[in-house]
């Protein structure tokens, strides 16, 4: 929305960077709810933001995935859901 925002000029570039502001804070708000631990907590939070990232890349600006994109996301995502649901001894 930012990148939306820079592109264009009065009042609505202003929109633009409020509600990318506005969802940058739910974002935060919604992947710091469950209380996990940091490190737990940061590999949900990459995963989800690459997700994001490249749901807006496609829909907003038109711009599909590559295949590195793909296969390197896929490491990203696989590796939020190890770190989120591997229940192993604490240390």
């Amino acid at each position: 929305m930012v990148r939306k925002g820079l592109g264009v000029s009065g009042m609505p570039r202003g929109l633009w960077f409020v509600a990318g502001a506005a969802t940058l804070f739910i974002y935060g708000v919604v992947v710091n709810l469950p209380g996990w631990d940091f490190g737990r907590l940061l590999g949900v939070y990459l995963a989800l933001f690459f997700v994001a990232a490249q749901v807006i890349s496609y829909f907003a600006f038109a711009q599909g995935p590559t295949m590195p994109i793909l296969v390197g996301g896929a490491f990203i995502v696989i590796g939020g859901l190890i770190m989120t649901f591997w229940q192993g001894a604490s240390t």
